[in-house]
């Protein structure tokens, strides 16, 4: 039996799940910062929950981004450091495909979006489709006549906005759930992902800009 490891922190907040052949036994999701504090304790609380060991997980998997820059960046390297200690592969998947198998209305478009906090939305058009950067402007144009449900944390906003251009767009608010990173995970296959890991190095960060940060003038700029 396969017992998966799901971890999440890439947009806010943390999620940890625990999954053995895609039942999920013990998950935990917890709202608000620190999670370099309190990834690893809530990591040991939904084991002890489970009833099950470090040991006896098979496969690690995580949100790779696109994200807040400092949740990508914990979650990530704590999911390496378990999988290199464990001597188990890692996958690492993209956050805009998570949230997009996580909506529950299937007749429309799918768009999976997470609020940049800088003005603009990571997005994703359809489930294989590959996440960018767009204002929600520049999303109602590719949208336009075509009947969307808006899939992610935050997004009433945005998908009033899009409804204000003329776009037929619904949101279904949901935060990333650390069962479906599990069940995602192991679709591919635990063989598949040491194979990748073997081949490719351990899963990296997805960024699709450069790190905003504030200077000590208090100017604030995107480094890559």
């Amino acid at each position: 039996m396969t017992l998966v490891l799901g971890l999440d922190c890439a947009v806010s907040g943390l999620g940890v799940a625990l999954v053995r052949d895609g039942i999920c036994l013990a998950s935990l999701r917890e709202e608000g910062r620190d999670q370099a504090a309190r990834l690893l304790p809530a990591v040991a609380s939904v084991l002890r929950a489970s009833g099950q060991s470090r040991s006896d997980v098979s496969l690690i998997a995580v949100t790779v981004g696109p994200g807040s820059f400092t949740g990508v960046r914990v979650g990530l390297a704590a999911a390496r450091g378990l999988a290199v200690g464990l001597g188990v592969p890692l996958a690492g998947l993209v956050t805009t495909s998570v949230l997009h198998m996580q909506a529950v209305t299937r007749s429309r478009l799918i768009v999976a979006a997470i609020d940049s906090r800088l003005g603009d939305w990571f997005c994703s058009i359809g489930e294989e489709a590959a996440p960018f950067a767009a204002t929600a402007t520049g999303l109602a144009e590719r949208l336009r006549g075509k009947a969307s449900v808006i899939v992610g944390p935050d997004v009433g906003p945005l998908a009033a906005q899009l409804a204000a251009a003329g776009i037929d767009a619904t949101a279904e608010v949901v935060s990333v759930d650390p069962v479906v990173v599990a069940r995602l995970g192991l679709a591919l296959g635990v063989d598949a992902w040491r194979e990748r890991n073997e081949s490719e190095g351990l899963p990296r960060p997805l960024y699709l800009r450069g790190v905003s940060v504030t200077l000590p003038d208090g100017a604030r700029r995107t480094v890559d």
